[in-house]
């Protein structure tokens, strides 16, 4: 009997991940990853050209697809998940105008205030969006362009996230997704449509309203794949390909996180927090990120900038692996005999310290030794998605199990950590590439729902998404009161050092 399967792109900043899902099993068939790099400048551009996606995603479904567990005559359907907030320009003629500004650009923090003010002062934004404009979202990036850059502004036909410009590549629909949309800081996410203030704070000619792709629900397909993709890589032209959506939003899926109670946190390059929400939930200070989600609701989210950037640079710094350094940081004790980092590497978006740098302080003759510094980094950014924990609990999310993602999820120690820190339990979910499952799980939805079947989306997560009970983490009581403290004095030292940070 013919399985069908589904296959799940995650394009991110540092590579792309691809699975291979089967709708019979469950399993897992095929697995790949391409990685590329990033074009950075001192003013804190952060740039890749969409033919390095493209490139990286043809490997992927290239390798995928050889797999001798792979019938390419039983894919059914695709799904990508996609980095937010990223601008792709492409003219007239469907060409990339110059290279996408990544979510971690901070050279466009200019724009965010320009645009702000232009639509009538914070308040009236967040009335507007129920979002603010943030360093990092699109908004910003597309005034730059036509600040900065007039003559590709001029040629300028249509802006598409990295998802979006996937999509676009498979299936020549230039199409976005509500979830991706509300990162963009033109989209409302009560109304779930383009915010026509915002776009004319942006442009008064109205030329943005005219670059802007269609709207997609999170259960519609995108498209069939183009018949030169099909041929391409042998499936049928028949394969659907879903709306897709933001990494955070596909990674929600993929951790079965598609109904209230849940939450995901993120311990990737940068650190995100989330939960499902049936209805919006907009943060009158502006610190949570009100998204659409990616599977029919919305995704109240907190997003910092720096998690394992924070340890990478320190084990870099220090030549050593990632087990030596796990084996230092548990070395040291809880506080690191004193000293504190504020892990502000790629400036901060929660708080909004776009242009702040991090810093580590408390030292002495006594506490400067390799295995402090370990343990710093990773409490430092462990704390600083805390911060963004105590943003959801404002708002009235109160989790009661946190399941993580991310590279950093792995360490033993760094989960341990974050329970005692969160004062929560955590726990992994089996299959770690979380936004590539997701992907390939609104695919199997999308596919369902085109069949005229009536399947909910929580009752495939219940069936395809398990827990890894191996990696559960308890609070230590002990341990809960010992980081209050030390969070204390983190959030002291941050706010003493917010006149240098740019606060």
């Amino acid at each position: 009997m013919a399985d069908h399967l589904y296959i799940g792109i995650d394009s991110g900043t540092q590579g792309t991940k691809g699975v291979i899902l089967s709708g019979r099993s469950g399993r897992l068939l095929a697995e790949s990853y391409h990685s590329y790099g990033l074009i950075e400048n001192e003013r804190g551009g952060r740039e890749q050209h969409p033919d390095t996606w493209i490139a990286a995603c043809e490997k992927v479904l290239s390798d995928l697809l050889a797999s001798p567990l792979v019938r390419a005559s039983e894919v059914r359907a695709v799904g990508v998940s996609g980095q937010q907030h990223g601008m792709v320009a492409l003219d007239g003629q469907g060409e990339v105008i110059r290279p996408a500004k990544l979510w971690c650009d901070t050279e466009t923090t200019r724009q965010c205030g320009v645009i702000t003010a232009r639509a009538g002062g914070e308040q009236a934004v967040l009335e507007a969006i129920g979002n603010q404009v943030a360093a990092g979202f699109t908004a910003s990036k597309v005034l730059w362009l036509r600040d900065t850059e007039p003559e590709g502004y001029d040629r300028l036909a249509t802006v598409l996230l990295p998802h979006d410009y996937l999509n676009y590549w498979l299936t020549g629909a230039r199409v976005s997704e509500f979830g991706d949309a509300s990162g963009t800081a033109y989209f409302d996410v009560v109304n779930r449509c383009w915010s026509q203030s915002l776009l004319s704070a942006i442009d008064p000619s109205g030329k943005l309203r005219d670059c802007l792709p269609g709207l997609l629900a999170a259960d519609e397909p995108a498209g069939l794949l183009r018949p030169e993709i099909a041929e391409q890589f042998g499936l049928s032209d028949e394969v659907l390909v879903s709306s897709g959506g933001g990494d955070n939003m596909m990674a929600a899926i993929g951790t079965g996180n598609v109904v209230p109670g849940v939450v995901t946190a993120s311990l990737g390059t940068s650190g995100t927090i989330y939960a499902y929400a049936d209805r919006p939930v907009v943060d009158d200070s502006g610190e949570l990120a009100s998204f659409c989600s990616s599977s029919g609701g919305w995704l109240p989210l907190v997003c910092t900038m720096n998690v394992t950037v924070a340890t990478e640079l320190m084990r870099a710094l220090l030549g050593l692996d990632l087990e030596t350094m796990n084996q230092m940081a548990a070395a040291a004790p809880p506080g690191a005999e004193g000293l504190i980092l504020l892990p502000y590497f790629n400036g901060e978006r929660t708080p909004s310290l776009p242009e702040a740098t991090a810093h580590l302080g408390g030292m002495t003759t006594l506490n400067m030794n390799p295995q402090n510094f370990c343990r710093a980094a990773m409490e430092g950014a462990t704390f600083g998605l805390r911060y963004g924990l105590e943003v959801l609990r404002r708002n009235g999310i109160e989790p009661r199990e946190i399941r993580l993602t991310g590279g950093g999820a792995k360490s033993l120690l760094w989960r341990q950590l974050v329970a005692d820190s969160f004062n929560c339990e955590v726990v992994c979910v089996q299959q770690q590439e979380a936004g590539a499952v997701g992907a390939a799980l609104q695919a199997l939805w999308c596919a369902e729902q085109a069949a005229g079947m009536q399947t909910s989306l929580e009752e495939i997560t219940s069936r395809f998404v398990s827990l890894d009970e191996r990696t559960r983490c308890a609070p230590d009581r002990d341990s809960v009161a010992r980081y209050d403290d030390l969070y204390a004095t983190y959030l002291s030292y941050d706010h003493a050092l917010r006149v240098l940070n740019g606060a």
